[in-house]
């Protein structure tokens, strides 16, 4: 087969399927847009008529024999792996199908704690136990770091029947662990690695950037094209390292994802990857000027700090995303999502979001100088208008978890509610987080604490957005037994 990085196979039989004039008696049943009108108003005649179905031209996502095969090999080949499954559940399917193929119930998968809710959510799925690695925290920026590699060979020699090893690569802040190494020594003992690369699809096209999963040897990597890859929302890859069996995981990704795959999604995919593979490298040069200037000219303003590279400790942080504009507030006495909240509210300005201490700014190759200025010209007036003083306030993203047993069996376990505050010493059976960034706060099997009920309490009074519980108030909190 001819890898030609120019084509795109899915695309290229949209087009020829949808010149054909074909009358539909097959689902969807708005049959190319003409029984919804208001809908294909609204998103297009040409959108409507590719939100087709499954069939022989267009091949099955399931089992794909013909134009999805192909575009998984050009996928495969410009990411340097050996097999790219098309995603269509976003990059939480992603990560949960690389989790069950390398674990099952009883299994051990050490991993770091702050993991995106998909992972403990696979682990509530499956039954495995997780060996949590807690991240060091940056106490002046609040926020957690990656794992370090002498805490990650400490839990191997404790666990030495784990199965496999998670790693972020990078966390949401844009910090990378030491995955080289962190590879070999799992690998020299029987482990496979994982890494959530949700925020890294940028690593395997740019120049002067950290390491990407598959050139550093990890075994599956979760690759969320519609972050920094330029894809329609909810589309991922998953990777596959040397040696791992393409059809046992795609057996793994059919026991949840859809039979029925959008194929606006699966061609965003394949355009994607065309378009990269093409042209990344100076895409990813313009992203690094862009994030680059913006940090200048916002370190220049004072009181905040847009971090970098200067922070790298060769450990927790052996390495740094330099495309991440995050940005620490706590100089300006407020806490990250309030400054989110008048960016959007005040200025029309959406940035990723906003936690206790930093806001990120997501910057892609679809912004321009003058937004970067329009956000710094922002930055700049508010605070001149609402800075005051810190003392008081919390500045930690990550509070260290007590596991009192394991993700499923506390989801599942026999529950009472009770209200938040007469919840301290109890373990929650559900999760609290705030979204973005979708780190828990509190999973499944954990055991909470006065420490935890004041984070929650402050995060709400700050205005986060919490999810997870079944009070959507986060008022009361599910925990194990009875009273």
């Amino acid at each position: 087969m001819n890898l030609n990085q120019n084509r795109a196979p899915i695309k290229e039989a949209l087009e020829e399927f949808t010149s054909r004039r074909v009358v539909p008696f097959d689902v969807p049943g708005h049959k190319r847009g003409r029984g919804n009108y208001e809908l294909t108003d609204f998103l297009g005649k040409a959108c409507m008529a590719l939100d087709v179905n499954s069939m022989k031209p267009l091949d099955n996502i399931c089992h794909p024999v013909s134009v999805i095969a192909e575009a998984e090999k050009l996928a495969a080949a410009a990411f340097g792996a050996s097999h790219a499954f098309f995603m269509v559940g976003g990059t939480t399917s992603s990560v949960q199908a690389m989790v069950f193929a390398a674990t099952k119930r009883g299994d051990k998968l050490i991993l770091p704690r702050n993991v995106h809710r998909s992972v403990i959510n696979a682990l509530v799925l499956n039954g495995a136990k997780p060996v949590y690695v807690n991240p060091q925290v940056n106490q002046n920026l609040g926020i957690s770091l990656g794992m370090s590699l002498e805490d990650v060979k400490k839990a191997i020699l404790e666990n030495p029947d784990a199965k496999a090893v998670l790693v972020n690569n990078p966390t949401y802040y844009g910090v990378c662990s030491n995955l080289k190494e962190i590879c070999k020594t799992a690998h020299e003992n029987n482990m496979l690695v994982l890494a959530d690369e949700a925020h890294g699809t940028h690593f395997y096209f740019g120049k002067n950037l950290p390491v990407n999963a598959i050139e550093a040897g990890v075994d599956f990597a979760s690759v969320s094209m519609h972050k920094s890859g330029g894809s329609l929302t909810q589309s991922s890859f998953l990777l596959l390292g040397k040696g791992v069996s393409e059809g046992y995981v795609r057996q793994i990704i059919n026991l949840t994802q859809t039979t029925s795959g959008s194929y606006l999604l699966m061609s965003s995919l394949d355009i994607s990857r065309k378009n990269l593979a093409l042209h990344g490298r100076e895409i990813f040069k313009k992203v690094i000027e862009l994030a680059e200037y913006a940090r200048e000219e916002i370190n220049a303003v004072g009181d905040y700090y847009a971090f970098s590279r200067e922070i790298i400790n060769g450990d927790t942080i052996f390495d740094f995303d330099i495309t991440k504009l995050p940005v620490n507030t706590i100089g300006i006495g407020m806490a990250g999502i309030e400054v989110y909240d008048l960016l959007r509210d005040d200025y029309d300005i959406q940035v990723e979001f906003g936690d206790i201490g930093n806001i990120l700014a997501y910057i892609s190759v679809g912004d321009r100088e003058r937004d970067l200025e329009r956000l710094v010209g922002a930055l700049l007036e508010i605070r001149r208008r609402y800075k005051r003083g810190n003392a008081g306030m919390l500045t930690q993203e990550y509070i260290e978890p007590i596991v009192e047993t394991t993700p499923q069996e506390a989801f599942y376990a026999p529950k009472i509610s009770l209200p938040l505050n007469e919840t301290v010493g109890r373990i929650s059976s559900e999760f609290v987080m705030c979204y973005p960034p979708g780190i828990p706060i509190l999973a499944p099997g954990e055991k909470i604490t006065v420490e935890i009920v004041e984070y929650i309490i402050y995060a709400k009074e700050k205005g986060c957005f919490m999810m997870g519980a079944e009070d959507e108030n986060i008022e009361r909190l599910n925990v194990i037994g009875k009273i």
